[in-house]
């Protein structure tokens, strides 16, 4: 086997910067799928099963994209053609899915072209990340890949700064609110500007490597020239069986860190939003049950009035001094209120809801442009409540406006039990905070700004551990700190010392990023080292996707919160659970090197 001269820093460099740009894809993914999800009228107690999708498409493309690349020799080298097909898909993508809730779908179908959108995202940007993974274990020898997976770590976690805080930024500029349903500006821009920073991270990886050509690698990596083709195709399934006892131990500690890690992704913004930011809440309509029975979706229609949309009980009119009218136009203390018998939404804030009173006795409110003073007040009324005796109602998955007739197309129908009056039917609701509020969408923010301070934390420490000669206690010593971090969130209320318990999760996150690999990488040799880096990508997404499973489940033992929202502090504290025990397992790794098998 030849020995591989040390690199040069810039070199080192080189090979990784392009994980700079691929990080902030993943970091505006990782950040604001949730706030995404939940801006659209997603169920808080869903969350966690839209994460599902990201590491199931990771488990799929990391282990063909590994073997594959194995036997890919092209002019442009073997590991970098992936890096550019997945950045290209990337790079669409992340101009498409923001816009998931300004398509003018419904609830429903806007959610449903969001997950095909993190499907795709989730996907390229792992087809993207996984070559420069692979290019350290290719082209650096055992004595440098601490180095290397350190500056790789470095780069990932200064491109996660620039995706956490690009939100935060971008409200100095634009509007950080929209109508409900839709994703504000600040984020929509995020995701625009890490396309551009991400296709030009892409050209300057491939100005700036040039990978080994087949007969210096197999000298390197002490391979046959004459059997590399068959070993690369070996049978990944075998490979896995004949996999360093070190992939399986390593592995059991990444099964524990993904999976708090996959928590605070998905729940973050919504503790955040109840801890620091008393982001009010609301109740959304589920759907209805009569008789006993309960019936899920939410629109339901009298004849052809909307009763349900959405899952908000919709207004029929306004009660003026105990008489009903159904105006076009409603203004309150100068705020329009009702426009064309619907709801006006303003800066993402509903301005009335149905049944609720707005106006008292003695002020003045303005119906169809004429002022009137109130003697007993004024109050929403719902099309619910003025459901008549006998009445048989709908039951849509889907409903569109035609915005030509005004009238509504339904699709995917059922009737209901006729119903004698609004009380023989019992409204489901569930109870969640309210992401169209300006204080939820603040909050949205900060969780940018705690994760770029977990992301700052984590270059500083990733220095700290590039210099360690003993990985395994440092590597547990970090999952405790992280660990710490955690479980503090459940307990602090002040948005500002929220930077301590960020900047402690960062000590893990860097960890994770570096030691896994380069205890793996060392242990390994020969011909199909991208496989099992992609073989061992699964100790990252299967554990992702069995505590995705099990989220709502979780989140559900927890009391709600005094609002009545779900208690979502509480899954950044199972998070802090999970990485001490991961910390204790830390301690069962012993170390092998593939260089001493020769």
């Amino acid at each position: 086997m030849k020995n591989q001269r040390d690199l040069s820093f810039w070199k080192l460099w080189n090979l990784s910067f392009g994980f700079f740009g691929v990080q902030i894809a993943y970091a505006l993914q990782s950040s604001q799928i949730s706030r995404i999800f939940s801006t659209i009228g997603a169920d808080p107690h869903d969350l966690s099963y839209f994460w599902i999708l990201p590491p199931l498409m990771g488990l799929i493309v990391q282990p063909i994209v590994g073997s594959a690349s194995d036997r890919t020799w092209t002019r442009i080298g073997r590991r970098l053609p992936y890096l550019l097909i997945g950045a290209a898909v990337a790079i669409i993508v992340m101009c498409l899915l923001p816009n998931a809730g300004s398509l003018g779908l419904t609830i429903s179908s806007a959610i449903m072209f969001g997950l095909v959108m993190l499907m795709l995202l989730d996907t390229s940007i792992n087809m993207a990340m996984q070559p420069f993974k692979m290019l350290v274990g290719d082209m650096v020898n055992e004595r440098q890949k601490g180095l290397a997976y350190s500056i790789q770590s470095f780069l990932c976690n200064a491109g996660s700064v620039v995706g956490y805080i690009a939100p935060f930024v971008l409200a100095w500029f634009l509007s950080n609110t929209a109508p409900a349903g839709e994703v504000p500006p600040t984020v929509t821009w995020a995701f625009y500007l890490g396309a551009i920073i991400l296709a030009l991270c892409v050209v300057y990886t491939f100005a700036k490597v040039r990978e080994m050509p087949p007969h210096e690698y197999a000298q390197f990596h002490g391979i046959d020239d004459t059997k590399t083709d068959k070993a690369s195709s070996e049978n990944m399934f075998r490979l896995l069986v004949k996999a360093p006892k070190v992939f399986w131990t390593v592995g059991l500690v990444q099964f524990f860190c993904w999976a708090a890690f996959l928590y605070m992704w998905t729940y973050s913004t919504d503790a955040v939003a109840h801890q620091a930011f008393n982001a009010p809440s609301m109740q959304i309509v589920t759907g209805v049950t009569i008789d006993g029975k309960k019936y899920d979706d939410k629109f339901i229609f009298n004849n052809e009035r909307p009763v349900i949309s959405n899952g908000r009980l919709n207004i029929a009119g306004i009660e003026v001094d105990g008489e009903m009218t159904r105006p076009n136009t409603v203004v309150f203390d100068g705020d329009t209120l009702v426009r064309g018998g619907v709801p006006v939404v303003t800066n993402g804030v509903e301005k009335i809801s149905a049944d609720r009173m707005f106006a008292e006795a003695g002020r003045t409110i303005n119906i169809d442009g004429n002022d009137i003073l109130l003697t007993k007040g004024a109050n929403a009324v719902s099309e619910f409540s003025l459901i008549s005796p006998g009445t048989t109602l709908t039951l849509a998955h889907i409903a569109n406006l035609d915005q030509g007739t005004g009238k509504y197309v339904l699709d995917q129908t059922s009737e209901l039990p006729a119903v004698n009056s609004p009380s023989e039917i019992e409204l489901n609701y569930n109870t969640i905070l309210n992401p169209s509020t300006s204080e939820y969408q603040n909050a949205g923010d900060w969780n940018g700004i705690l994760l770029a301070i977990q992301g700052i934390a984590a270059v500083l420490w990733a220095i700290v551990l590039g210099g360690v000669k003993r990985r395994k206690p440092a590597y547990s010593l970090s999952l405790v700190i992280g660990a710490a971090g955690f479980i503090s969130v459940f307990f602090i209320h002040n948005q500002y010392l929220l930077w301590i318990s960020y900047a402690l999760m960062g000590c893990a996150w860097a960890a994770m990023l570096s030691m896994p690999f380069t205890i793996l990488t060392n242990a390994l040799s020969g011909g199909n080292i991208g496989t099992y880096l992609g073989l061992f990508n699964c100790t990252i997404t299967v554990p992702q996707i069995v505590a995705a499973l099990c989220g709502g489940a979780i989140l559900h033992c927890f009391p709600a919160a005094a609002n009545g929202a779900p208690m979502t502090p509480g899954m950044l504290f199972v998070s802090g659970v999970l990485l001490l025990i991961g910390a204790a397992v830390v301690w069962v790794i012993k170390e092998t090197y593939g260089s001493q098998t020769k």
